[in-house]
């Protein structure tokens, strides 16, 4: 596996804009009489944006796509907790127009270059002498597939710092549609299974939250850059009418800032298709470039771990005669990532800290000190010799803290150590974060509860991150706070879970369901990538509890679920008795050139085409639900003039996750070229993965 090498530290640290149309300054200027309303328009002129006051002096927004509406007037503001809010009393001041053109190119990702065109509004308002005369500013953005929207609250005479108790952000949606979405606010954070219901039946979600009007049009709305600020979840208020509604804090106020500052930007994206979701960087687009510089030290990386043992109850965390995480156990993991051309190996419950009951508080957890069968410096020496590294892991039990306190000595000695990527955990029931506390030396100490997706649990993601940075190391989180495309901005942030992964089904027959891996990709995969841990091979958790899953969709969710670091997350042996799989596992890249989604829709069925960032090979597959299906994929996607020879993993005849038969795989070796098609059958709970060679 390459490192990324991609650019030099200089270009890199300002992110390496390559313009294609010269970017314009500033247009517009401000008005010098109110203005009652101000309009802008995405590129194409397909979205139109209007801004105004309504009856009651209230800034409200709305939204109109190829001349119907989209989103009705929508209110704009907040509410404080100690003093008047910012909700009436406002007029609008004037208002600055600017455009850009520019193409960017990631380190890794989906695809390496992006294209960053908008038009964009800076609305300039104030409030009444009697409502205290304040200023606040929303900046829009209207790109031809989508919009983002951010409050910029300037410095100001009377107002040093905000304490918000919450937004009166509003989205009303004006057509009728359905949504798929998972609830917010609950005690298992992302962690849920996927609803479809209408778009009035949902009640409070997480974002992303997708939907599908009516007319065909897709929609979903999230956040991008969230810094310093309370995630929010998406609430409905009547209706279609729904509000930001922002997680809380252990104060009284749910955000806390000094002026100036800028909040998140509230985003929607919005296609004629679902493919027109999936290939969309709005929110990429919306954060800032690159602050780390040189990152060529950030590696995608195919990695088996000593995990899945404990998952499903075979081995254990902590120390005693099950123990997982021993120096034998992890040398005989490393001879086999060497042999098969896995830079990694994650190595759970090596410290100490697991004896005890962790579950949500954490307090006993070392990051230094390893458990008496493990040896850090000799396993890590030992994967050295074969170009093999350690993956790290720190599970914090929640209790940030604790790991505050000796984060910088954590990531020293992996660094030290060669770590490269360091798996983070948080694992606590939803506002469980234990965020200030003695209890570590003092039991009777003060304790402070946070949610995951609060203000102080943000602050703190993106402080292990840095930190991490300063040691060349990435991370990847669990139980993390929902990705927002920061990854732009700290490129080391490579994926998080935020979801319900693979573990699951190492619980109960069918945890997941089948249509659970085909709803993903047009829901929590819009935020970013995912460590979903595919690879499970034996298709079987717990006591023989079956996934529901072919053995061909285990390989098809290496190309539907994205990250830059891919598990193989099933034991090594079940991995050795699946040779012709471990073929496509073996090569199947992390990182991409180009990826497009060439057959879909919104929880049934995901097909990928994706181009190998390092070489000229191309890798099509994906993931189906319940429902068999056949499909007829073109080729469409390769260069005119070359051919391929296409290896072929798909479902067996009468492959079905419902019984034995979804062992049931069968393969083919075709020549394909551009424009060719070529006949693919889905099991239920099936999927598919090719791998296209070049050949002349």
């Amino acid at each position: 596996m390459k490192p990324f090498g991609l650019m030099a530290a200089a270009s890199l640290a300002l992110a390496t804009f390559v313009p294609t149309v010269p970017a314009l300054a500033q247009v517009g200027t401000p008005s010098a009489v109110p203005a009652k309303s101000v309009t802008a328009t995405s590129p194409d002129g397909s979205l139109v944006l209007t801004v105004a006051i309504d009856n009651d002096s209230r800034p409200v927004w709305s939204l109109s796509r190829k001349g119907k509406l989209l989103i009705a007037p929508s209110k704009l503001g907040f509410i404080l907790t100690d003093g008047l809010n910012l909700v009436r009393g406002f007029t609008i001041l004037g208002s600055q127009t600017a455009s850009a053109d520019s193409t960017w190119e990631q380190p890794w990702g989906e695809r390496r270059f992006v294209r960053d065109h908008h038009n964009e509004v800076l609305v300039r308002l104030q409030q009444s002498p009697q409502q205290g005369g304040r200023l606040m500013n929303i900046r829009f953005r209207l790109f031809d597939d989508g919009i983002g929207f951010r409050y910029e609250m300037p410095q100001q005479s009377g107002l040093k710092t905000m304490h918000i108790a919450d937004e009166t952000t509003e989205f009303s949606i004006a057509p009728k549609g359905t949504a798929w979405w998972i609830p917010g606010g609950e005690w298992n954070r992302y962690e849920q299974v996927y609803q479809k219901t209408p778009i009035d039946a949902v009640s409070t979600a997480h974002t992303p939250i997708t939907m599908r009007l009516d007319d065909g049009t897709h929609l979903a709305f999230h956040e991008a850059a969230l810094v310093d600020y309370s995630g929010y979840w998406f609430k409905r208020a009547d209706g279609q009418l729904f509000r930001t509604t922002l997680s809380p804090g252990s104060g009284g106020a749910r955000v806390v800032r000094d002026l100036p500052f800028d909040t998140p930007w509230r985003t929607i994206r919005i296609a004629d298709s679902a493919a027109g979701l999936v290939e969309n960087d709005l929110e990429l687009n919306l954060n800032e470039p690159n602050k780390l510089g040189d990152v060529s030290w950030v590696h995608p990386v195919r990695y088996i771990g000593i995990w899945w043992g404990m998952i499903r109850g075979d081995w254990t965390w902590a120390e005693g005669p099950r123990h997982g995480a021993t120096t034998a156990r992890t040398k005989q993991y490393m001879d086999f990532a060497a042999a098969h051309g896995f830079r990694g190996v994650l190595v759970e419950g090596w410290n100490r800290g697991w004896n005890g009951d962790w579950f949500g508080h954490g307090d006993e957890f070392s990051f230094t000190q390893a458990t008496p069968d493990f040896d850090l410096d000799a396993v890590t020496k030992y994967g050295a010799k074969k170009g093999v590294h350690l993956i790290g892991h720190h599970e914090t039990g929640g209790n940030i803290a604790n790991y505050e306190r000796h984060l910088e000595e954590a990531m020293a000695l992996y660094q030290q150590h060669g770590v490269e990527v360091v798996k983070t955990g948080y694992v606590a029931d939803g506002g469980g974060i234990i965020a200030d506390s003695d209890r570590a030396g003092d039991p009777a100490g003060p304790l402070r509860m946070e949610w995951h997706d609060g203000q102080r649990q943000v602050e703190h993601h993106l402080a292990v991150v840095e930190a991490a940075a300063r040691h060349h190391i990435a991370i990847d989180a669990h139980e993390p706070v929902k990705d927002t495309g920061l990854r732009r901005t700290y490129p080391n942030w490579v994926s998080r879970e935020g979801a319900r992964g693979m573990e699951y089904n190492a619980w109960g027959a069918f945890a997941n369901g089948p249509d659970h891996e085909p709803t993903l990709v047009y829901t929590r995969m819009l935020s970013g990538p995912m460590d979903f841990t595919p690879g499970v091979l034996s298709l079987e958790g717990a006591d023989h509890a079956p996934l529901a899953s072919t053995l061909a969709k285990q390989l098809g969710l290496y190309l539907a679920i994205y990250s830059p670091i891919e598990m193989a997350a099933d034991f090594i042996e079940n991995l050795k008795a699946h040779p012709r799989e471990m073929a496509f596992i073996e090569h199947v890249p992390t990182d991409w050139a180009e990826s497009h989604l060439i057959a879909g829709e919104v929880g049934d069925y995901a097909i990928f085409a994706r181009k190998d960032r390092n070489s000229e090979e191309w890798f099509v597959g994906g993931v189906n639900d319940a429902s068999a299906r056949d499909l007829t994929l073109t080729f469409d996607f390769l260069p005119a003039g070359k051919r391929y020879r296409m290896s072929v993993w798909k479902d067996g005849a009468g492959a079905t996750y419902l019984t034995d038969a979804r062992h049931r795989i069968a393969y083919d070796t075709v020549t394909i070229a551009k424009g060719d098609t070529y006949p693919l059958w889905l099991a239920p709970g099936g999927g598919a993965a090719m791998r296209l060679v070049p050949v002349d």
